[in-house]
């Protein structure tokens, strides 16, 4: 409706309209003309008309018509369903969102409901705001929230069921357009058309009979539920600001109406009688920190702090849901007494301050404030909660390396703490540890802890050439070097920057492939009662898709060779242990293929091909499409075909198919491939019918192996499907193809 500009100021209103004619108006169905403005005029034998979604009575006085506005219409979402049963996410598309405050949120059966910003996953999925639609994707869900936040007005939910096997959700809103009805207009009875002009007699709309028409599809996809909800508000929600910048709701606290179900858990902080029984209870807990709250001349504070507890209790509660979840549960509490004087004044803490320590006791932030003036910061949602951990894994891995007495167990899970850290959203902008002091003492100060790469790096060689022997693996090692090799690891976190794999990475997918049966085995195990399950998807897939973002770093010279050596030894190591499943041949492939020049020797991708084709593809394993879709219900959730779905991956198929016969039609080296070449084009085109290109390739294959005949009709077949050869010199080569076979030249 972006063109339809003064129906803004047009609907919804009592209305009294008159427009002149010349001769007697048609009763009838009209439909308006304007891209993407599908409106529909209907005037009634018994004295009504319908506009659109609106309704109302209307009478002919003279040469004049009378319209009057009885309803209001309400604010609509348009959502239309494509389905696909083998799609793993769904593709959302989110039609031109304007400047609305929008929110998305998703359920699993009676799970907490999880929303997003429309605006914070637009600015995340086009940076740049190019598009006027909004397009990403989300895991699979039961249940579609869909909120317009009121400004002084109340929030409007809809709650939409999604069907088992939906692949794609398009979303439209309709928006409420408000305000006087000031329209004019002519009736041409020759073309039985009606012209409706805005104010001034500007923006004309054109009505035609709905004979002339195609009828209008409207989605046929109703909520489940529909609120109007005053104070709308989420955990880790950002509050809405008033026209004075004032806070209209303190996003902290939670409300829950009838729109969510109620915390089905009743959590409760243990809070000890003393600062060391607290620092016990958080060390005992692994993951934790402690915010300890020191305000002694205030003498209000213990009820202070008795209702912050319970305030963060419900909020925990609340994303918890229905079960514990240690990944909410981030901090402990305790209020600072008498007894903890000489502590405080050790750590240079007044009077109100918020400290925050780790399960060691060690101080890793403070601010200067009461401590209800910092209660967002302990939302799970917030960024603090991530700043706080990366301090704290920083700290620690100093603290531990840097410590002669450190035993290999603590070596393994200081550096698995810092490989599992959250990347920064913004990486460039927010990865700096540090928070600059500034003036503002209420603020906490995040002190900023530089490493020596040098001693890094050397403190994981050897661990992981201590770790050669094992006869097990150690799940926490696999953990870290996944992430390690993937560039998401400590490196990454501690110097920011991309690598080269290098020949301590190198052993360390040793140890994967080693161990790989068992880690597959163990990757559902949760390591310790705090530490959740790994999660390892497809270990082959894990580790080929490390080396394909290695190979993508270029290197020269002696350097490099031994460094593609390695990379190639690692592909056939897991192909060998019968572990080189689609993902694993796929980045193989991609590799093998990377050098563009065509003098490149092709004979290894040509052999490693062979034995993917005769291990998954062969006529042997029967139907080439039911074969190809056993295949296809193998590749891994992340796989780029699991999101682009089973045609992408048929596509992909026929296409190296191809590419491999046709090394063997253009490079003579590889011409004792040439059997092999007819049955893997064969192949392509057993998949993708008729496909010019194909019929090429095979058509020169069979004038090559002495089968002229099949070759010249082949050929023939090549240019009559030819239309989708759009590139001139191809269709030209093509048809000097068949010409010198014609002619014995070829």
């Amino acid at each position: 409706m972006r063109n339809f500009i003064w129906s803004f100021s047009a609907f919804f209103c009592l209305i009294s309209v008159s427009f002149s004619q010349t001769k007697s108006i048609e009763k009838g169905t009209y439909i308006s003309t304007n891209k993407g403005q599908k409106i529909k005029l209907n005037l009634l034998d018994d004295g009504k008309y319908e506009l659109v979604f609106y309704s109302g009575d209307y009478r002919i006085k003279g040469d004049s018509l009378l319209f009057s506005q009885n309803k209001k219409a309400d604010n609509t979402f348009d959502l239309t369903f494509a389905r696909d049963k083998k799609a793993e996410k769904i593709k959302i598309k989110f039609l031109d969102p304007s400047y609305n405050q929008f929110y998305i949120g998703t359920q699993k059966g009676s799970e907490a409901v999880q929303y997003q910003r429309l605006s914070d996953i637009k600015t995340k999925e086009d940076p740049d705001w190019k598009n006027i639609d909004v397009a990403f994707e989300i895991d699979r869900a039961d249940y579609l929230y869909l909120v317009l936040e009121g400004y002084e007005t109340d929030s409007k939910l809809y709650k939409y069921a999604l069907p088992k096997d939906v692949s794609e959700v398009t979303i439209k809103y309709e928006l409420d357009v408000l305000g006087d009805l000031n329209i004019s207009g002519v009736y041409d009875q020759k073309t039985n058309n009606l012209k409706i002009f805005g104010p001034g007699g500007k923006d004309p709309i054109l009505f035609l009979s709905d004979k002339e028409t195609q009828p209008v599809t409207t989605s046929n996809v109703t909520p489940i539920e529909k609120q109007n909800i005053s104070n709308w508000t989420y955990p880790g929600k950002d509050a809405l600001v008033n026209d004075d910048f004032g806070t209209a709701a303190d996003s902290t606290i939670v409300t829950v109406d009838s729109a969510y179900a109620s915390p089905k858990i009743n959590f409760k902080f243990k809070i000890e009688n003393s600062l060391k029984e607290a620092i016990a209870a958080t060390k005992k807990a692994n993951t934790k920190f402690l915010v300890v709250y020191a305000d002694s001349k205030n003498p209000a504070a213990k009820a202070e702090f008795d209702a912050f507890v319970k305030e963060q209790e419900v909020q925990v509660g609340y994303n918890m849901y229905d079960v514990y979840d240690p990944q909410y549960d981030i901090f402990n509490y305790y209020l600072a007494t008498a007894d903890d004087k000489k502590w405080l004044k050790a750590n240079k803490m007044d009077n109100p301050s918020v400290i925050i320590l780790n399960g060691d006791g060690d101080v890793l932030t403070s601010a200067k404030s009461p401590l209800n003036d910092q209660k967002s910061k302990f939302n799970y949602y917030d960024e603090f909660c991530k700043k706080v951990q990366r301090v704290n894994a920083f700290n620690a891995f100093n603290k531990v390396v840097k410590n002669k007495k450190a035993t290999d167990a603590d070596l393994i899970a200081t550096f698995n703490r810092a490989a599992l850290l959250e990347l920064p959203y913004d990486y460039e902008a927010d990865y700096e540890v540090a928070v600059v002091a500034e003036n503002n003492a209420a603020d906490f100060k995040l002190p900023k802890v530089t490493l020596d790469k040098k001693e890094v790096l050397q403190t994981w060689k050897k661990l992981i050439e201590a770790h050669q022997k094992d006869t097990k693996p150690n799940m926490l090692l696999v953990e870290t070097i996944l992430k390690e090799i993937k560039n998401q690891g400590f490196s990454k976190q501690f110097f920011k920057e991309d690598r080269v794999l290098n020949d301590t990475d190198f052993l360390s997918i040793d140890y994967l492939i080693k161990h790989y049966d068992a880690i597959e085995k163990a990757k559902t195990e949760a390591v310790a009662p705090a530490v959740p399950a790994m999660n390892v998807t497809n270990l082959s897939a894990d580790i080929s898709s490390a080396l394909q973002i290695n190979s993508y770093v270029s290197q020269e010279g002696v350097e490099g060779t031994a460094n593609q050596n390695k990379i190639i030894s690692t592909y056939k190591k897991l192909i060998a242990i019968g572990k080189g499943g689609f993902e694993c041949y796929k980045n193989y492939f991609a590799y093998l293929s990377q050098d563009t020049d065509e003098s490149a020797d092709t004979t290894t991708f040509l052999k490693e091909f062979s034995t993917y084709f005769n291990t998954y593809l062969a006529a042997e394993k029967g139907n080439v499409i039911e074969t190809l879709d056993q295949l296809f219900a193998t590749i891994d959730a992340n796989s780029e075909y699991s999101y682009n779905g089973w045609n992408s991956f048929k596509e992909y198929h026929s296409n190296l198919a191809n590419t491999a016969a046709w090394s063997v039609v253009e490079k003579p080296a590889n011409a004792a491939f040439m059997k092999s070449a007819i049955v893997w084009s064969e192949y392509s085109l057993a998949v993708t019918k008729n496909n010019p290109y194909y019929l090429d390739t095979l058509a020169q294959l069979y004038y090559k192996d002495g089968q002229k005949e099949k070759a010249i009709g082949l050929q023939k077949k090549a240019l009559q499907y030819s239309a989708t050869v759009y590139e001139p010199e191809t269709l030209n080569d093509m048809k000097e193809v068949l010409e010198k076979m014609q002619n014995g030249t070829y």
